[in-house]
């Protein structure tokens, strides 16, 4: 016997409770922002419109499905099953939180924000959540992963972009090469090396994009390709710059070997949760054989 889907619903703290845990009461937390020049009472309305939403999308899971609740912080201890429809309830960025630790289940973004949140990833609203459990052929779209994989078997996948570099973004030194380029490597010394997807695209990968300046256009969510660049590279005799930007189609690989004590690479912002890596380690980026299966 099949078992029955079970939703996972998908959330953040909100910033107001979060207050309110470090100080107390809500009193303390008004205190608090009030003295940096904030008013608590907006802080509050954006808590009560996220508890709302996540109320209304669990009134619409239908009766016979299993359900289960997990908060950002636990991801990286909580077990997806190939059962799962995943509701991710808030910001954009929580999709992509989530979507390293899945392996092709649905995904449904509802915004709690609307206006607020740029709406690229959490693409619904809370009301639309029984319509969309409802249809069996809900159009998904999958978006195109990155993932970086050591010589020591240590793997880190991410739908927006992965860095590498220092710990506190100082200066990494490392030798970086192509796959398949005729062997070229350089050494380098620079503030690290960001490779992304066309959903970073919307994102640092943008930003570092349009301050580069470079005649290299970026990817489409579902493309299988990458971008990569070399933030801030630093000219020296003994250090280059003549590889600082580049694609990476799949299958190509970009490779980079430490020269430092300690690199890390992270994806998605969340340093917290970094590969270690050491002298005279070798860790290859490119695109994952997995994507990220997003309803509508």
């Amino acid at each position: 016997m099949s078992l029955a889907p079970r939703a996972v619903l998908v959330h953040r703290t909100t910033e107001y409770a979060e207050l309110v845990a470090h100080h107390g009461t809500h009193g303390q937390a008004a205190f608090f922002l009030a003295s940096r020049g904030r008013d608590i009472a907006e802080v509050a309305e954006r808590h009560e419109r996220t508890r709302r939403a996540l109320a209304e999308v669990t009134a619409a899971i239908p009766l016979t499905w299993r359900q289960a609740r997990v908060e950002r912080a636990d991801l990286d201890r909580f077990l997806f099953a190939p059962e799962d429809v995943v509701l991710v309830v808030g910001q954009d960025g929580l999709v992509a939180n989530v979507a390293k630790y899945l392996s092709g289940q649905p995904v449904l973004g509802i915004d709690t924000e609307p206006g607020r949140n740029p709406g690229v990833l959490v693409r619904h609203r809370p009301q639309d959540t029984a319509e969309l459990l409802a249809v069996s052929g809900a159009s998904v779209q999958e978006l195109t992963m990155v993932e970086a994989v050591a010589d020591d078997t240590q793997r880190l996948v991410a739908l927006n972009e992965i860095y590498l570099g220092a710990a506190g973004h100082q200066t990494a030194r490392y030798r970086l090469g192509l796959e398949g380029d005729g062997g070229v490597v350089e050494a380098q010394a620079s503030s690290g090396v960001l490779v992304g997807t066309g959903t970073g695209a919307t994102g640092w990968l943008r930003s570092v994009w349009q301050e580069r300046g470079v005649a290299l256009r970026l990817p489409a969510p579902t493309e299988t390709r990458l971008v990569w660049f070399v933030r801030e590279a630093w000219p020296s005799p003994a250090t280059g710059t003549s590889l600082t930007a580049g694609e990476l189609p799949a299958p190509a690989r970009l490779r980079l070997t430490v020269e430092s004590e300690r690199l890390i690479a992270f994806g998605d912002g969340m340093e917290g949760d970094s590969l270690e890596l050491t002298w005279g380690q070798t860790v290859e980026v490119g695109v994952c054989g997995e994507r990220l299966r997003l309803v509508g």
